[in-house]
């Protein structure tokens, strides 16, 4: 297999490199559109399996809506028409025939124009409350708790596998509630649950906070995120959660009768994370020998290779891993016994290396004698012999180890490199040197943010949650008093 480039030497490349060369995906027939393969979409299915339970263990249910959203419905809340008219995909026609000026072709059949065109998705909103309309009549019908498993299409210029594609796999959720402390409540639930996810099971520590006004939602009153620090000093919004307040309940004409018997808009939320999450994977753990995956997530926990010189060694090789491989399936774990005698044990070691499986063991007759495999982490590359004896119990616990030591790894990585700036200068030699989190003072208005932007192509990632001593604090750009403490970088 191929070398892969250095991320020192083109980190982009690397990092596309990774991505096929793991089988993880590729480029689609489709302009800005990927493939995503079985081993990429087994990543995929564990992160929906681990938000699909955390999304019903706090109450809410899974439903899905149409692809096609009419026009009209999609201009009724014009804030969020506006911020995603531009990526939009309009279906005009029902119908294609045989073009009579080019034999063997087709054409759009001009007779077959939809009477109002549609929109393909770029998110949910208008169609589910158009629908919510339906279903709220009284406060007796609320909260509605709803999350939709889709895939949405968001025409981008420019793509990266997983990380900005034209079509995504994601999840959105959609809620509906008597009160706005109610909404915001969910709103901040939401972003727990998303950090505790990415925390707990992508071992990638995140930053909480809100987003200023200029990157709010479109349509949203407060838009709550999560943000990660990649290896490359860019950050990566890794989750939102969306405070509509009554914006879409107005919209639509959503109404309910009150205990008290009056007439009240619907208040609502939305929140989401998509398949660029298994990017800010990549991106935050693996190495130039390929992917670091964490424990909780890889597809294949444990691989077993065999090393054997005869038929004989084979067999008895093969019953003690088969004999392990059954008690680590009982533990719990994912675990493979690749027996397959068409490729030598050096390219398995590699090919696994590269595939980010977290433990590899590897048998011999030597091993056997003695009792022992020899177990090697894709974490830190590092190798030592153990015991078969309670050998289940031993790797259960490394698997935990190598989760937590990740974490532990991708945190200290974001402490180094994230500074404070507190001078324009400082700023941007920040910028230049060393990138990262950059914590800075702000004046909160806009034009100061857009200046920096237009001038360093950093922005601010969120205003953290963190309360901050703003006294005798001055924005670094204006010199006007500080309203917040925020945290700029540059960003995929």
């Amino acid at each position: 297999m191929a070398r892969l480039t250095s991320r020192s030497e083109d980190y982009s490349k690397w990092y596309n490199e990774l991505v096929i060369q793991t089988g993880m995906a590729e480029n689609s027939k489709v302009r800005g559109c990927m493939v995503i393969k079985p081993y990429g979409y087994a990543i995929w299915e564990k992160m929906q399996a681990e938000l699909d339970r955390m999304f019903k263990e706090t109450g809410h249910q899974n439903a899905y809506f149409p692809l096609f959203v009419p026009k009209s419905l999609f201009e009724a809340e014009e804030k969020n028409a506006e911020g995603f008219a531009k990526e939009c995909a309009v279906v005009t026609h029902y119908r294609l025939k045989n073009d009579p000026d080019n034999k063997g072709k087709l054409m759009v059949d001009p007779e077959a124009k939809l009477e109002e065109e549609l929109v393909v998705r770029p998110t949910s909103e208008a169609i589910i409350w158009s629908t919510y309309k339906n279903w709220i009549q009284s406060y007796r019908d609320l909260p509605i708790l709803i999350n939709q498993w889709a895939n949405v299409v968001r025409w981008e210029m420019r793509t990266r596998l997983f990380l900005r594609t034209a079509e995504f796999l994601w999840q959105e959720g959609h809620t509906a509630h008597a009160t706005k402390e109610e909404a915001m409540q969910e709103s901040r639930t939401m972003l727990d649950v998303y950090t505790r996810f990415v925390e707990n099971f992508m071992a990638i520590p995140v930053v909480q906070g809100v987003k200023t006004p200029s990157e709010r939602f479109a349509g949203a009153e407060e838009t709550f995120c999560i943000e990660a620090l990649m290896q490359d000093g860019k950050a990566l919004q890794a989750g939102t959660s969306h405070f509509l307040g009554q914006n879409f309940a107005k919209a639509f004409d959503v109404k309910f009768a009150s205990k008290e018997g009056t007439l009240d808009y619907v208040w609502a939320t939305s929140w989401g994370v998509s398949t660029r999450l298994i990017g800010a994977l990549i991106m935050t753990h693996s190495d130039d020998n390929g992917l670091v995956l964490p424990p909780n997530l890889a597809p294949i926990q444990v691989v077993i290779i065999p090393i054997y010189k005869n038929e004989e060694q084979q067999k008895a090789i093969s019953e003690t891993a088969v004999k392990l491989a059954e008690d680590l399936r009982k533990e719990g774990i994912s675990v493979k016994f690749d027996d397959d005698d068409k490729v030598k044990p050096g390219w398995k070691f590699n090919e696994y290396e590269l595939k980010g499986v977290p433990l590899r063991i590897a048998i011999g007759p030597r091993d056997l004698e003695n009792g022992q495999v020899e177990m090697a982490r894709r974490d830190t590359l590092e190798k030592s012999f153990e015991k078969l004896d309670g050998l289940p119990a031993l790797i259960k616990s490394k698997l935990e180890e190598i989760q937590k030591s990740i974490f532990n790894r991708a945190l200290d990585f974001r402490s180094e490199n994230t500074r404070e700036a507190g001078t324009y200068e400082e700023f941007k030699e920040i910028l230049e040197t060393k990138a990262g989190f950059i914590a800075a003072y702000w004046d909160g208005s806009a034009e100061t943010e857009e200046k920096i932007k237009d001038e360093t192509k950093a922005t601010i990632r969120c205003i953290p949650f963190e309360d901050a001593d703003l006294t005798g604090k001055f924005d670094l750009y204006s010199g006007k008093p500080a309203k917040f403490k925020v945290l700029y970088a540059k960003a995929y």
